[in-house]
């Protein structure tokens, strides 16, 4: 079976990375990550996030760019990225304002033209989703579809957020195969709150999104937690040790 590695998604961190940005990249691979998720780079410009990474022995599994920093300054962004030894952006969160139908289809025409910058600079984009791009659009499907459908962009498949809107993300990931290099794994409490838990502590069916991995061609495993009841690191380490049992690392 092809070992496919792991990164944690930072703004699982991002109080920490907050404080010491160095300090808790090197935790993070002292925890035993493959690489990290970015979520910005700490202040740091793309050549000292690289050389950090080098110094610590981490890779660049991706990074989260806000939609409006990607309308605005996608050439900049693609060559930092290229910098850092990234090969996926992605969007990572779309704003309540901007979830409206109209503004769904201005998406789709923006990731079709960034899709091909991107491609052209050897860079994969990559949406990444939350539960309300679940609800349906007046063309029948959902806002999710849509995006993939009518785009060549990448999906980040979060099984959280499409267990708690009531999607089987084994059914996503098999639909999209091929196109989904990044897969945010997050498992969810089993009562009524339905809170975010550490992978393997909770109700998600983890072993059935793992098991499809090297056949729809998942290049990174992306553990992030938005939110946890234990301290971040403490959060973190649970969950890789759950992977490194599943996956025989």
């Amino acid at each position: 079976m092809k070992q496919i590695p792991v990164a944690v998604q930072m703004f699982t961190l991002r109080e920490e990375a907050e404080k010491d940005f160095a300090g808790t990249l090197k935790k993070v691979a002292e925890i035993g990550y493959d690489g990290v998720e970015f979520a910005g780079f700490g202040g740091y410009s793309a050549q000292e996030v690289k050389a950090l990474l080098d110094d610590i022995g981490l890779r660049a599994a991706g990074s989260h760019v806000p939609l409006d920093q990607l309308k605005n300054d996608l050439d900049q962004v693609i060559q930092d990225h290229k910098v850092i030894g990234s090969k996926f952006i992605s969007v990572p969160f779309l704003m309540p304002d901007q979830r409206s139908e109209a503004d769904y289809q201005a998406l789709v025409t923006f990731l079709n033209e960034a899709v091909e910058k991107c491609q052209q600079e050897g860079i994969t984009l990559c949406y990444h989703n939350h539960d309300f791009e679940l609800e349906r659009l007046s063309n029948g499907k959902t806002a999710l579809e849509t995006i993939f459908d009518e785009t060549k962009t990448a999906t980040e498949l979060d099984i959280y957020w499409l267990t708690k809107a009531g999607e089987n993300p084994v059914d996503w990931i098999n639909r999209y195969k091929g196109r989904t290099p990044i897969v945010h794994l997050k498992d969810m409490t089993t009562d009524e709150e339905r809170f975010f838990a550490e992978l393997g502590t909770g109700g998600v069916d983890l072993e059935a999104v793992l098991n499809l991995g090297e056949e729809s061609g998942v290049e990174w495993w992306v553990v992030e937690q938005d939110v946890s009841r234990r301290t971040p690191f403490e959060s973190i380490e649970i969950s890789i040790n759950y992977l490194n049992n599943k996956l025989n690392r």
